[in-house]
């Protein structure tokens, strides 16, 4: 499968985006991450096939929501009350098997990346 990732953009502080990651074909588990510069990638969210069950990061939890349109083969991040600190690049990926959502090693198939720039 091959992910799109869109929607990134300059905000100010205490403002919204929302991300969309368009896949070519049907998706299992799909979950966000970011990569500020000079930093490791790490976990935003995740949400399952099956029920949609999501998960957040600490930084995000409270904040930001992920969702999917099945029909579309889409999933959303929508991200509201952004801070500075949330600038990175955000990475959508399918993590096919289910296991330790968390782990971008257990993702297989990852988007090109859109930026989200934060302005305080």
């Amino acid at each position: 499968v091959q992910l799109q990732a869109s929607g990134g953009g300059l905000v100010q502080a205490g403002g919204s985006l929302r991300l969309s990651c368009a896949a070519s074909g049907r998706t299992f588990n799909m979950g966000w991450f970011l990569q500020a510069p000079g930093k490791e990638r790490e976990f935003v969210a995740a949400i399952r096939w099956s029920a949609g069950i999501t998960y957040y990061g600490d930084s995000v939890k409270g904040r930001f929501t992920i969702s999917r349109d099945n029909d579309k083969n889409t999933v959303y991040l929508q991200m509201n009350s952004l801070k500075p600190e949330d600038t990175a690049v955000y990475y959508c990926a399918e993590n096919p098997r289910g296991m330790r959502l968390w782990q971008l090693t257990e993702y297989d198939a990852w988007g090109q990346g859109t930026l989200v720039t934060v302005s305080s």
